[in-house]
């Protein structure tokens, strides 16, 4: 497996990886806690997500406008939104945290700004909406599912390029995300070449088990010989 720049990595993540095989290398690195909470799924199964995590931080509020308070952001519609929206690059992922699962993060024309941007993928902690739309764009788009609540009266960007968490998982700007319909996981940027070339073993390994268990292998032979399974 070799590549020139990011571009070609993340094609070859897409066409030859999935989250079971780099989770598995990630684990036997000791990396333990490197999955997102299962609650985060592809809108559509095919869809599978690997670029460089663009971190968005969301706070909720309640008023779209606010004329009372001490936060300039919270007067701006949308907070940081659009700035967040038009920093985003070449294979970066719009990844955002902090809101209360209550209202959508994500929808068709985010996802049509991010494309013309390069960006590869979104993925919110809370809901998407605007289906039909993404769907038509084919833009992987990780969420806790279909809502068409908007986020406008309801939540605000505070902050982006800056460390957020889900589930307790700490997430660095311009660290690995990789999703697809097994789960989303963050890849330690120290680690990210090794981690890749690993599972790209593993998965050729999987291939031959799989070969061998197919022609009667037992399981218990298979694991003895190849160290798979």
């Amino acid at each position: 497996m070799h590549w020139n720049n990011d571009t070609e990595f993340f094609s070859h993540m897409r066409q030859y990886l999935y989250t079971a095989v780099v989770g598995d290398i990630l684990d036997k690195m000791g990396y333990y806690h490197q999955f997102l909470p299962q609650r985060l799924q592809p809108l559509r199964e095919d869809m599978v997500v690997a670029g460089r995590a663009m971190t968005v931080l969301e706070a909720d509020c309640f008023e779209e406008l606010s004329e009372t308070g001490n936060n300039p952001v919270l007067s701006q519609p949308f907070g940081l939104m659009l700035d967040a929206l038009d920093s985003l690059k070449e294979n970066d992922v719009y990844i955002c945290a902090g809101a209360s699962p209550s209202y959508a993060l994500w929808g068709e024309l985010m996802s049509t700004r991010a494309m013309k941007c390069g960006a590869v993928g979104a993925v919110v902690d809370g809901f998407s909406r605007d289906t039909r739309g993404i769907y038509q764009l084919n833009f992987p788009t990780f969420s806790h599912g279909r809502y068409a609540q908007d986020q406008a009266p309801r939540g605000k960007v505070i902050d982006y390029n800056c460390p957020i968490e889900i589930g307790g998982i700490r997430i660095e700007p311009g660290q690995i995300i990789f999703g697809d319909l097994d789960g989303v996981l963050v890849i330690p940027r120290e680690v990210e070449k090794e981690v890749i070339l690993g599972a790209y073993e593993k998965a050729t390994g999987e291939k031959t088990v799989q070969q061998k268990i197919e022609e009667g292998m037992s399981a218990r032979e298979a694991y003895d010989t190849y160290g798979i399974l």
